[in-house]
This record gives structure tokens, sequence and C-alpha cells, in this order.
């Protein structure tokens, strides 16, 4: 699985004091083919490189969510 597989991406933990790094944030959810993640598989993707990368780059648009 691919982040970029994926729809309606929720981030968790997102915090400006976390800025610009946000090293505690995560993909809290998310849909693949229309279907919610488990929590194993959120566990297996939020360990990905791409994923990190992902979070990193779209998490300063979550805060104050």
């Amino acid at each position: 699985m691919n982040i970029k597989q994926l729809d309606d991406i929720t981030l968790g933990d997102v915090h400006m004091y976390d800025y610009p790094d946000f090293c505690d944030a995560y993909v809290e959810s998310a849909t693949f083919n229309g279907v919610e993640l488990t929590g194993k598989q959120l566990d297996k993707l939020n360990d990905l490189d791409d994923t990190k990368s992902y979070v990193n780059e779209n998490a300063y648009e979550w805060i104050g969510e």
C-alpha cells in the first residue's frame, strides 16, 4: 500500500509546537477503494518513508483542525 493510493486521509497529533518537523504527526485514518484502513494497516503505513514525507509536507495545513 502506498500513501498515493489512499483517499480521505486524516492526520493526527499535528501541533504548532512541533513545527517544522511535525515528528509527532501521523496518518490517523484513511481509505483505500472506499474501505477504512485497519489499525494494523495504519501502523504499517505510518512506518513508511513516503508516508512520513507526506505527513511532514501536509501537516501545516492541519494545524487548528
